[in-house]
């Protein structure tokens, strides 16, 4: 990848993604930052402003980290303060680059921009994938497992496709009012709770967070005693173990699904729109019980959402157990094809979108 080759992007959106996991929490507890998301546009584009600067010296951090790395495993040299400068200002600098281009796409592309990079990254590795695929598996004589492999792929995908368009909807019911002699108002409506609120975002957050006690190792195991290396060592050996690892990303997968629907989705917010609009839902008093209402139902449907990501999660661990050949072809496994999948839905609809308003714009002409 990027490391194998030391690409100056070799640290990715990592640090954005950690800058982004930051600011989402600060969100949460310094009442002056959730007071600019709510600014709309231009609180957003403060928050934004935010997360790049953040994004600094946790790139820093990160670039001294990978230095620390190689140097303990004996792939560079000991540099001296010049050449290492130099090493983190580059990977910085390509880290921010990306976070640029992102931007660009936002603002002249479809789709999110940060989100387009990571489907580009996972499709530059497919064809290696692929080749390692059917060197292990076809040039061995095990067809059988390639034939399952694929068909379970195409289930995976259309899992994903299912949970991602899949919601629940709502009534809505606007009150009559009377302007003039005519009666208005009185249609109904839904209001549509995604099962996926959160999307890709929470898998993201925890490979982050799961990737951190690794990059935090590569500074303390060179610069601390003997006792406390042997003891970070027993910890690594038992975190990197398939069944914790794979329980610790669960977890994390399905906390950060509620933390960021959380985030994304106030539903005091909505029941005060809905009562501000004289709209209500049938049989629920407008306001605090409505908001409530909301909740308990964006909560349920939410944990279906959160166990489904989680087990997409973990799917390429456990396919390791059942493919055991295939090696690094877990890369196409369902973290991958759940971002895939999920960037190709988002840039289709943004498509349909713009042709409609294309066609609107014509009839208008």
């Amino acid at each position: 990848g990027a490391l194998s080759n030391f690409s100056i992007i070799a640290l990715g959106l990592n640090p954005y993604i950690n800058s982004s996991i930051i600011m989402s929490l600060l969100q949460m507890v310094i009442p002056s930052l959730k007071e600019m998301q709510q600014e709309g546009e231009q609180g957003r584009r403060k928050i934004n402003q935010y997360t790049r600067l953040a994004t600094i010296p946790l790139a820093i951090l990160q670039s001294v980290s990978i230095y620390f790395l190689l140097r303990n495993q004996d792939i560079i040299s000991f540099l001296t303060p010049i050449q290492l400068g130099i090493m983190v200002l580059t990977l910085t600098a390509g880290a921010m680059i990306l976070i640029w281009i992102g931007d660009l796409i936002d603002q002249y592309g479809i789709g999110s921009g940060i989100s387009v990079l990571i489907f580009a990254g996972i499709l530059s590795g497919l064809p290696v994938s692929i080749a390692q695929l059917q060197a292990t598996q076809i040039n061995q004589g095990d067809s059988f497992s390639f034939i399952l492999f694929a068909l379970m792929s195409v289930v995976i995908v259309w899992a994903i496709v299912m949970v991602n368009e899949s919601q629940r909807e709502i009534p809505i019911q606007y009150a009559r009012r009377a302007k003039g002699r005519p009666w208005t108002g009185g249609q109904s409506t839904h209001l549509p709770l995604r099962l996926n609120q959160a999307g890709v975002i929470p898998i993201i957050f925890a490979i982050s967070l799961l990737s951190l006690p690794s990059i935090a190792s590569n500074f303390l195991l060179s610069s601390s005693s003997l006792q406390f290396s042997d003891a970070l060592t027993t910890f690594l050996r038992y975190y990197n173990m398939p069944v914790i690892y794979a329980s610790v990303y669960f977890l994390l997968v399905v906390g950060f699904t509620y933390f960021y629907t959380a985030v994304q989705f106030n539903p005091e917010d909505v029941a005060e729109n809905l009562q501000k609009q004289a709209a209500f839902i049938p049989g629920i008093r407008p306001g605090n019980q409505t908001a409530e209402y909301i909740n308990q139902v964006l909560t349920r449907i939410t944990l279906s959402g959160a166990i489904f990501l989680g087990l997409i999660a973990v799917l390429p661990i456990g396919m390791q157990f059942l493919f055991p050949n295939i090696g690094t072809v877990v890369s196409l496994g369902g973290t991958s094809l759940l971002i895939v999948v999920s960037v190709v839905l988002d840039v289709v609809k943004r498509l349909e979108a713009m042709l409609v308003t294309r066609g609107y714009e014509q009839f208008l002409e």
